[in-house]
């Protein structure tokens, strides 16, 4: 089964409104100048940016997508932002269930499932993101906790049109350290034969899922060769436009 790689861009609570124009209309610049770029692409900017990273890249071919969303349409939720207010500024993706919102909220895989569910109702594409810790690692339980991750999180009516998902080993977040190629490429195929059983094997076999843990431009096209990679959800490496598009180049 061919799938399309996405490389995505993760800003996190990175950029004021000058730096976010300028390095949106930096990665415009070279999407539009490689019409022939074998993947996907899109930014995640903090909310302050959607609107001005969105007028910047309109036209160029880059997607726009929020960094988190609430479970709910509207109402008394101070602070919070619904997926229909992302899709109304023009985002066509929302991440859910990153790791630094499970660790610094407190987000259980029920909540994820939910915002995962509201993203799909407002019309958007979820990119549904599980991984485990180092101590979860060395404990020998890598794929019991993404097991479980995965499905918890997984709402009903997931299917490749309308989910991504992204495996972030978090002990390789923001570390410089990066899961070897036979590490990702073990937990992503077992994500996908996991997929089989909840969304069934036609559809297992066209979703996306990226790794996301420390890619960047010297080892994205190792990672990204893998039989079960599917692109990246990049960190660090996304501020920078000449970083991000050398991670995007890698994709054939």
């Amino acid at each position: 089964m061919s799938r399309r790689p996405l490389i995505a861009g993760n800003w996190k609570m990175n950029g004021l409104s000058a730096d976010g124009i300028a390095l949106a209309k930096g990665v415009a610049e070279k999407r539009k100048a490689e019409a022939a770029l074998a993947c996907d692409v899109l930014v995640c900017p903090p909310f302050t940016l959607l609107a001005d990273v969105a007028r910047a890249l309109a036209g160029s071919g880059v997607a726009v997508g929020g960094q988190d969303c609430h479970a709910k349409v509207s109402g008394a939720h101070t602070g919070d932002t619904s997926a229909t207010m992302l899709k109304d500024i023009g985002c066509s993706h929302v991440i859910v269930g990153h790791s630094e919102r499970r660790t610094d909220h407190g987000e259980t895989d029920a909540v994820v499932k939910a915002k995962a569910a509201a993203a799909h109702a407002a019309g958007l594409v979820a990119i549904v993101c599980i991984g485990e810790t180092l101590a979860q690692r060395d404990d020998g339980r890598t794929l019991e906790v993404n097991k479980t991750q995965l499905k918890g999180s997984l709402p009903e009516g997931a299917n490749a049109a309308n989910t991504v998902i992204a495996y972030e080993p978090v002990w390789a977040i923001g570390t410089g350290r990066t899961a070897t190629p036979e590490q990702a490429q073990e937990v992503h195929a077992f994500i996908r034969s996991e997929l089989v059983k909840l969304v069934g094997e036609t559809e297992a076999d066209k979703m996306r899922i990226l790794y996301g843990g420390s890619m960047k431009p010297e080892n994205a096209a190792q990672l990204i060769a893998l039989a079960d990679v599917d692109g990246g959800l990049i960190g660090g490496a996304s501020l920078k436009a000449e970083d991000f598009w050398a991670i995007a180049r890698n994709c054939a």
